[in-house]
């Protein structure tokens, strides 16, 4: 064996080169894939300008266009009856009779009399005429005819108060008497509503009367039809301003053919005020910090936490008065996790 281990010169220079390689290298690799396995995930939006529409919203409540309490107008006894609950009905459409056999006996009677006065009226004129019958007697002929007319008139009228009638065109509601039922003046037969349109009342506040107008449109939803949208227009302004509340009345009609709506529902109004081309942010990008409200727009895949002048909001949407520019990329999903001057990765919103 040798005394001392020898190196080769070639061998040595070799294994200088791989730790200079080492050094410069790998540290630099480590870091940087330290660096994107802390890098945060995000999901980003693209400021740009938007049609932003201002709305003025308020409650109202629906009323029947044409609305009645259906009564009886005399006392008698419920004969027959010819509707049921929530028919629909038309004007003049026979409802309800009450006991009307007398009136109708009377009638008859009269009318037997009415046509032998009249036969006899013709026959005494036609003697007039010849000098055989006398004034006098032509004159008591006449006016017998008058008095019959006339009853026969007031037992009509009699007749058709124990008839009860539609006086427009609407849905029933719930029959509230049945046959054979003793009914006085007052008594509730049931309702009448015309639904074809309805009345919507609400109030808006003095600071918008500038901003509306008759006819113009409006847009309402119930909570009984959540993706129903109901359109109508503004019919009337009150011609008043609350003096307690600062807010003037107003009434909108909306067309209800289908029948969806009914009185005293309760609508929320929109109603348009203007339409704005301004910059606009999903809400979710806001990050309220005290009173001043914060984003963070992502350049060069790093997150900066910028402040912005916040303005009209909308359900999801704000808009932007101040604080960035038309482009910039800010972030709405995962700021949560972010701070001023954090790494992220953007991706697709189905990733995160």
């Amino acid at each position: 064996m040798s005394k001392g281990l020898k190196f080769s010169p070639l061998l040595v220079a070799l294994l200088l080169c791989i730790g200079l390689v080492a050094y410069l290298y790998l540290p630099k690799e480590a870091e940087e894939k330290s660096q994107t396995s802390f890098a945060t995930s995000v999901v980003t939006h693209e400021v740009k300008k938007e049609q932003f529409e201002i709305l003025v919203e308020a409650l109202g409540t629906a009323y029947a266009n044409e609305s009645v309490t259906i009564t009886a107008q005399t006392s008698d006894i419920v004969q027959k009856i010819h509707f049921d609950d929530s028919d629909v009905v038309e004007r003049g459409q026979l409802l309800l009779e009450l006991n009307n056999k007398v009136e109708k006996a009377r009638i008859a009677e009269l009318d037997v009399s009415l046509k032998e006065a009249e036969r006899q009226l013709k026959r005494i004129s036609d003697l007039a005429k010849n000098n055989v019958a006398s004034e006098q007697l032509l004159d008591e002929q006449e006016a017998r005819v008058k008095s019959l007319k006339a009853q026969y008139l007031v037992s009509e009228t009699q007749l058709e108060e124990l008839q009860i009638r539609a006086p427009f065109d609407g849905l029933l509601g719930v029959r509230e008497v049945s046959i054979g039922a003793f009914i006085r003046p007052g008594d509730l037969v049931t309702t009448l509503d015309d639904l074809s349109t309805v009345k919507v009342d609400f109030e808006v506040a003095e600071s918008h009367l500038s901003s509306i107008a008759i006819g113009q449109p409006i847009r309402s939803t119930s909570i009984a039809y959540k993706d129903k949208i109901f359109k109508g227009k503004i019919a009337s302004i009150g011609s008043r301003v609350d003096a307690s509340t600062r807010s003037v009345k107003v009434r909108a009609l909306i067309d209800n053919q289908d029948l969806k709506l009914r009185p005293g529902m309760l609508l929320q109004i929109l109603l348009q005020k203007q339409i704005l081309n301004t910059l606009v942010l999903p809400e979710s990008a806001l990050v309220p910090v005290e009173d001043k409200q914060f984003v963070f727009v992502i350049k060069d895949n790093i997150a900066n936490k910028v402040e912005v002048e916040v303005g009209d909001r909308k359900p999801g949407i704000v808009q932007i008065i101040n604080g960035l520019n038309i482009g910039d990329l800010v972030v709405t999903q995962g700021t949560l996790k972010l701070r001023d001057g954090s790494s992220v990765t953007v991706v697709p919103d189905s990733e995160v």
